[in-house]
């Protein structure tokens, strides 16, 4: 299923920055922009979301209501400075198996299932699967970014 290959080759590719230098770390993709350790952070809490929504979905009908979370106000208070980035990766990691275990099992069979997202309106449990790896490749061209922009992109 082509879904889950996308899962799995997301998951390889953003485990690989998280084994970047301080130096790499620090880097931006633009001015005012979260640095790579920032969006390594944000992409493990996301990921945690994402997994928690798709369990609601298949849980919790008919159609529950799901809220939104606050990228900034999880950046400002949840320590991205100096969590440490091998736990991070354990969690991307896991909680990464986890929606590929789901998304195997359900896509297909469950994936029209509905629900409303408190941002976005109504939505399909495919929709939530689809997005775990657009929102992953979207970080991971970020982080690309700022590496190519600074001579180091490996």
């Amino acid at each position: 299923m082509e879904i889950i290959e996308k899962l799995k080759q997301t998951k390889q590719s953003a485990l690989h920055y998280f084994d970047l230098s301080e130096s790499d770390l620090a880097k931006s993709y633009g001015e005012g922009k979260w640095n790579n350790r920032y969006l390594l952070a944000h992409m493990v809490d996301a990921e945690t979301v994402l997994c928690d929504r798709i369990k609601r979905i298949l849980s919790e009908q008919p159609r529950p209501v799901l809220w939104a979370f606050d990228q900034d106000s999880w950046a400002a208070h949840l320590d991205y400075d100096t969590f440490p980035l091998t736990v991070s990766k354990q969690i991307f990691s896991g909680v990464r198996d986890a929606i590929i275990h789901l998304a195997s099992k359900y896509y297909i069979s469950h994936g029209d299932l509905t629900f409303i997202h408190s941002g976005t309106g109504l939505r399909t449990l495919k929709d939530e699967i689809d997005k775990v790896v657009w929102h992953c490749e979207h970080h991971i061209n970020q982080i690309e970014q700022a590496l190519k922009s600074h001579g180091l992109n490996e």
